[in-house]
This record gives C-alpha cells, structure tokens and sequence, in this order.
C-alpha cells in the first residue's frame, strides 16, 4: 500500500516507520492514524522484519492529535476517533516483533501516548513529553491515562496529566519515560544501533519475552509466573533455542533462524 503520510524504509530487518506530515509537525488526524493501523498490521506479519522504528520526519516526533479534526466532534464522534487512535496504538503495543520510539522533538497528547505504545523510547535532548490535554478540555483519549502510569506510576502521571504541564527529554529519563536521552544528530544511529542488538538475538525468544512482560504486567505475580513459564517451554520447541545453545558450548556466535 502507498501511504501519503507514512514513510516506510527496511535495511536488514529493521523497518523504520517515519510519521510524514511536517507542516503539521506530524500531527494525527484519522488518516495518518488508519495508515498506521495498516502499516503496522503488515508489519506484524512481515517475518523478513525484526524490529521496527518509529520516528518523525521534520522537527517533530508527533505533536498530538489534530486539534482541528477534533474541535467538529460530537461525543460519539469522539469515542469512535479515541477507539480508532486506541486500537492502532494497542497494535503496536502487541506487534510480535519490537518497537523503538526514536522521538526527535515534539511528543505531546497522542505523540506521547504513541511512543507509550513502544517497547523503548530514545529521546533526544531537543524532546518535548507531555500530556496537556485538559488545557484544551479534554482527557488524554489514545491511552495516556493506562500506559503512562504504568510507566512511571500513578502520582507522577497524575502530576503530569493534570497540570498539562510538558517535560524536557532529562525529566523524561528522570521520571523513567524514556530509556535514554542523545544528542540530536545522533538519534538515529542510536535507535539503529539498538535494533541491530536486538535483531542479532533470536526472533522467537524476543517475540516470546514481550509477550511474557506484556501479558505479566496485566496479572498477579502468580499468574505473570504462569505465563513466564509457558513462554519459556515453548523456547525448546525452537531450532533458535538448539542453536543458541549449541553455539554457547561450540564457543562461537549462533546462527538464529527465526525458526
């Protein structure tokens, strides 16, 4: 499929999504958010790609929603656009392979709720993190209000969320949003340089922790147990894991296959 506002680029299974609308600074609307919902749908299931990347093109990662789509809506129209926005970044939430945000500027309202939907979030010092929602009347509707708590508790997103107030990419590291903060020229050698680290592991064994962590941090510590338990049998039915071991007692680098 082309797509007017997506960029997709794949070098050696690594996919690099670039969200391409600049004049808007990337802003959402309902047409970037269903080319998303396909972009990453055909990712999932394009075995040739091992991790994927999600950028912004232009001085922008994703400025939010856009405001002008939403200022028309009715209530219905508003939970139909929040279940769109909502469906997509819980794709990529889930996607079988996974997701760095590399977030080169802007990332506020649905720009942050979408680099929440990814597994790792590279920041770099021109970043901007936040959910200023309630300044315009209303509540973070991608998510917001679940994944960032989840990802650095409940006073603190409560703090962010309520005040509206946005954060620079330091207090984004600070408060654990991001995992690491780079200068700006080298923000995408080390978003690839991070993909390349995980690629060279084995596919299944990536595909069967995210499932592990993901599905672990909706239970118990009891049932997470359970699950930890089933990704891990289900290693040994792998060549990946046979390999992997064969070549730790071979002393040499594996060969994973994805198999």
């Amino acid at each position: 499929m082309e797509y007017k506002f997506l960029i997709r680029e794949d070098n050696e299974g690594i996919a690099v999504v670039k969200i391409n609308k600049p004049k808007s600074l990337n802003a959402l609307d309902s047409e970037v958010v269903k080319e998303l919902h396909d972009c990453f749908t055909q990712l999932d299931s394009d075995e040739s790609v091992k991790v994927v990347i999600l950028t912004g093109e232009g001085k922008s990662f994703v400025a939010g929603a856009d405001i002008a789509e939403m200022s028309t809506l009715n209530a219905e129209e508003g939970g139909n656009f929040a279940k769109l926005g909502m469906d997509t970044f819980l794709l990529i939430e889930k996607l079988s392979k996974p997701v760095i945000a590399a977030i080169n500027g802007f990332a506020l309202g649905g720009g942050c709720e979408i680099s929440l939907s990814c597994d790792i979030r590279i920041a770099s010092t021109k970043a901007l993190l936040g959910q200023p929602e309630v300044g315009l009347g209303i509540t973070p509707g991608f998510g917001g209000t679940q994944r960032l708590a989840r990802a650095i508790g409940p006073a603190k997103a409560k703090e962010l969320i309520y005040t509206a107030r946005n954060i620079k990419a330091d207090e984004a590291l600070e408060i654990g949003l991001v995992n690491k903060v780079v200068e700006p020229e080298a923000l995408m050698d080390e978003a690839m340089a991070m993909a390349k680290s995980i690629a060279k592991n084995s596919t299944l064994a990536v595909k069967y922790a995210k499932k592990a962590i993901n599905a672990g941090l909706q239970a118990d510590i009891d049932t997470g147990m359970e699950i930890e338990k089933a990704q891990f049998a289900l290693c040994f039915a792998t060549e990946d894991q046979k390999e992997g071991m064969k070549a730790f007692l071979e002393k040499r680098k594996p060969e994973f296959t994805g198999k």
